[in-house]
């Protein structure tokens, strides 16, 4: 089935780099508080995953952003985080709100000179992270 052709998930699907540190920070804290379990996360090293980030047109080899797609819309960068946070109850959605305040021609590049270095300034991973059991419902792929 092409990316095009399969239907909106359910859930909002968060795509992240599998093997960089921050990103596996970054799913560390949406497991931890998204108690409601809302959003499914898929690395972009997957199938699923590398299929959602060409559907939206980020590069699957080297995406400067992770994805959110919620009901079919994708969403990157600096608005990605915001809605996400948004949707995890306070104090988080209150972070979403003040992100959302700052300029967008100034966070986003901010955020993604921050992408493109994750690298060298976090570290990668030598694998994927593997979900720890109780989790794994969470992941896609």
């Amino acid at each position: 089935m092409s990316p095009e052709a399969a239907p909106p998930p359910e859930h909002p699907v968060i795509v992240f780099d599998g093997v960089c540190v921050l990103c596996g920070r970054w799913v560390d804290f949406i497991l931890r508080h998204d108690r409601a379990g809302r959003f499914r996360l898929a690395a972009m090293q997957g199938q699923q995953g590398r299929a959602l980030l060409i559907a939206h047109g980020l590069s699957p080899d080297d995406p400067v952003s992770f994805l959110l797609v919620d009901q079919g819309q994708g969403y990157s960068d600096t608005n990605a985080i915001a809605r996400v946070l948004g949707q995890l109850g306070m104090p988080w959605r209150a972070a979403g709100t003040t992100l959302r305040l700052i300029p967008r021609f100034l966070r986003d590049p901010a955020y993604r000179w921050i992408a493109r270095h994750r690298y060298r300034l976090f570290g990668r991973r030598a694998h994927c992270r593997l979900p720890e059991p109780d989790q794994a419902w969470r992941f896609i792929d």
